[in-house]
């Protein structure tokens, strides 16, 4: 049954204009690709200077996303900047929030936003770490506030993480998930919520042995990201972890697998790492990462792995057998 607060006629899933909330890094990229979908954008970010930044990127993003492919319609000259998030709300079908990672600034403008927005319009936040149950606190119209946590850049990457706070409605949570879908993402519905959300926490895990590895000298910054870059990282790029042991397991698939190398797997996991970022390891880290860079143009080599990335994607795209 409905809760007071859900609208009798659930939530709007005809999207045509979108509100952009903050348009730093991810939400100028979510802008991006908004109107590369032939959505109308109406963005608002208090900071000075933010519509040329926006626009300047947005700009830049364009070649890539043409590379793609675009909808009907679509065109930069469909985004609009406003000052106020209210102005960006009222009028929109969906608001996408790309604020500050702080809690008090989430709810401050969630509560602005849920003021000012049609009670049927989905509220999603962008945020890596805050938890979709303290922010919608601070609205009426909790149901329809959830989390829409993209990876970045969400422009090129076709995650989404979906997840609803305590009181967010399970309408509110389809009209997200089917939004997402038609802009060609892929989006996960998350069962519960935990810090960092899940693909962060898959990163974390990765990242805590590989700086665990550099520390204690066992290995290089370069070895680190030649050892995933040139090895399971592409595999990883095609399928997922349980999938990829599944195959591995051939005709016994995962079964097989988890009889045959669980020991070892338990052995490694008993053996992993637990480091803490001193002053010495972040300067290892720094230190490192520059050896390996001596020599490389910077933004030549953020084009080309757009430009892969950009393949990469289209071609899983025609790929229907992989998950």
């Amino acid at each position: 049954m409905m809760d007071a607060s859900e609208p009798a006629g659930g939530y709007r899933t005809a999207i045509r204009r979108v509100a952009v909330i903050g348009c730093g890094v991810i939400g100028a990229s979510w802008a991006s690709q908004f109107l590369a979908r032939g959505l109308d954008v109406v963005a608002s970010d208090p900071a000075p200077g933010a519509e040329a930044r926006l626009r300047a990127a947005v700009a830049r993003h364009w070649t890539a996303l043409a590379g793609i492919g675009l909808s009907e319609g679509a065109s930069p000259e469909r985004l609009r900047f406003v000052a106020e998030p209210e102005a960006a709300a009222e009028g929109a079908d969906f608001v996408q929030e790309n604020g500050p990672e702080r809690l008090e600034v989430k709810r401050a403008t969630f509560a602005r936003l849920d003021a000012a927005a049609p009670p049927d319009v989905v509220l999603a936040t962008s945020s890596s770490g805050l938890m979709p149950s303290a922010i919608q606190e601070a609205c009426r119209h909790p149901g329809r506030v959830l989390l829409g946590h993209p990876f970045n850049p969400p422009h090129l990457v076709p995650l989404v993480e979906v997840l609803g706070g305590e009181r967010t409605h399970e309408g509110a949570l389809e009209a997200a998930t089917a939004f997402y879908a038609a802009l060609g993402k892929r989006p996960i519905r998350l069962r519960r919520e935990l810090v960092g959300h899940v693909a962060n926490r898959l990163q974390a895990a990765l990242w805590r042995e590989a700086f665990h590895l550099i520390g204690t000298g066992a290995a290089t910054v370069s070895d680190i990201d030649a050892a995933i870059a040139h090895g399971p990282g592409l595999r990883w790029a095609l399928m997922g972890p349980c999938l990829l042991n599944h195959l591995s397991g051939g005709a016994g698939g995962l079964a097989h697998t988890l009889d045959h190398l669980g020991p070892l797997m338990e052995a490694m996991w008993a053996d992993l790492g637990a480091p803490r970022l001193t002053p010495e390891l972040k300067a290892a880290l720094v230190a490192g990462l520059g050896e390996a860079l001596a020599g490389r143009d910077a933004d030549a080599m953020v084009a080309q792995r757009d430009a892969i990335l950009i393949d990469l994607v289209r071609r899983k795209r025609e790929a229907p057998d992989l998950p």
